[in-house]
């Protein structure tokens, strides 16, 4: 049995969400209407994570991927993306499939509560980019990506850091400085 789930964040690049959950497969690009994209869901080290805003604007639309996964994997899934500590699993969240254009059900994380003037550490939001560079997500949404304020992770050995530089090399980005500039 396997579900479907829409990444929107850091496990847009394959290789992190692969490092979590080996079974998965990219289906292609979908977006979630009425929302748009902020950093302001506080990870566990206090830096800025990638969360779905509800915005009743009509141009507001979150580009994102969207995976097959193995329920087997869900449990590791849930773990690293925090469900029940600060973000949400929502099971039916309605994307739209780019290409054809249809609405199909997907499991995502909506995170719990906003905490304003966060900012992503620089590496987290380099995955973010080279998830959106390596689908080819919309050139706008990139550049906005690209005008997102960081800082500097001022523990280089974080074990999350670390993990996040090796799935950036393996993707081909040995630095993700480079990402974030480009």
């Amino acid at each position: 049995m396997t579900f479907l789930y829409f990444a929107y964040g850091s496990n847009m690049l394959a290789e992190r969400l692969a490092h979590r959950c080996p079974s998965a497969s990219i289906i292609g690009p979908a977006s979630a209407a009425g929302h748009r994209l902020t950093f302001e869901k506080a990870g566990a080290d206090g830096s800025g994570k990638a969360m779905l805003e509800a915005d009743a604007s009509d141009e507001a639309c979150v580009p994102g991927i969207l995976f097959e996964i193995s329920l087997s994997d869900l449990p590791s899934l849930d773990q690293a993306e925090g469900a029940g500590a600060g973000y949400d699993r929502i099971d039916s969240f309605p994307v739209i499939a780019s290409g054809d254009g249809e609405v199909i059900m997907a499991t995502t994380y909506v995170a719990t509560s906003v905490n304003q003037g966060l900012k992503p550490y620089d590496w987290y939001l380099a995955l973010v980019i080279a998830g959106a560079r390596q689908h080819d997500l919309e050139e706008q949404h990139l550049k906005e990506l690209r005008h997102t304020e960081y800082i500097i992770d001022d523990k280089p050995n974080r074990k999350a850091r670390l993990v996040a530089l090796r799935a950036l090399q393996s993707s081909g980005h040995p630095d993700h400085h480079q990402l974030l500039g480009s």
